[in-house]
């Protein structure tokens, strides 16, 4: 049952890395999580199992790992000093939350809400937060999340993002193959015009056509 888990783990993973979409990475990142824990909870009850002797006591049965159904949709909006992040959920019982706020993380559970548990999670901000400041509300019909900012100013987005058009500083990688994850970025996040024109000019380099991917475009 661990392998699986670690198979699992290492496909999500390599989702996690070409995700884009904010809610994707959330989503992602969640299930990421959940299957760490399960698989901790695997390896460990597999060592019990192996090194501990056989008790003649009646077993007390164990807890089973949680399951959450994620949060993905929410909104949020800020002033120059905090976040606030609103959930869409009824029935939360503020004693039935367990909220951790990192510097750059949060990760809030509700537990039993309408026979279910959900869960949101942000792996990583788009700047640090004052932790020991931060905090849950439950409403009747939603939850705010308060994110005070460990400095003040304007968040471009709630998630971390890299800039994936900022050049590389390798120098031992090759020139050309940071050219080719440029336009595979372009190509990604362009219209249907352009996918069609660096389609094009992918093909001929590599048929040797020409030897510049980005001519034209230069």
């Amino acid at each position: 049952m661990a392998d699986e888990y670690a198979l699992d783990l290492e496909e999500l993973r390599q989702l996690q890395s070409i995700a884009k979409r904010p809610r994707v990475v959330s989503l992602i990142s969640s299930e990421i999580l959940n299957l760490e824990k399960l698989s901790t909870d695997a390896v460990t009850a597999h060592a019990s199992q192996t090194s501990e002797p056989i008790s003649t006591q009646a077993g007390v049965p164990s807890t089973p790992a949680l399951n959450y159904v994620t949060l993905a949709s929410f909104s949020w909006d800020q002033d120059s000093d905090k976040v606030k992040i609103y959930l869409s959920l009824e029935g939360v019982d503020q004693e039935k939350m367990e909220s951790e706020f990192k510097t750059m993380s949060l990760d809030i559970k509700m537990h039993d809400v309408q026979g279910k548990n959900y869960r949101f999670t942000i792996p990583k901000l788009n700047k640090a937060i004052v932790p020991e400041k931060s905090k849950v509300v439950v409403k009747p019909t939603r939850i705010i999340v308060t994110l005070f900012k460990a400095s003040k100013g304007n968040w471009l987005d709630l998630q971390f993002k890299e800039d994936k058009l900022k050049p590389s500083v390798d120098k031992d990688k090759d020139p050309m193959a940071g050219i080719m994850d440029l336009m595979k970025n372009m190509y990604e996040e362009g219209d249907d015009e352009m996918k069609k024109t660096i389609a094009k000019a992918w093909t001929d380099a590599r048929s040797g056509k020409t030897a510049d991917p980005l001519k034209g475009y230069r």
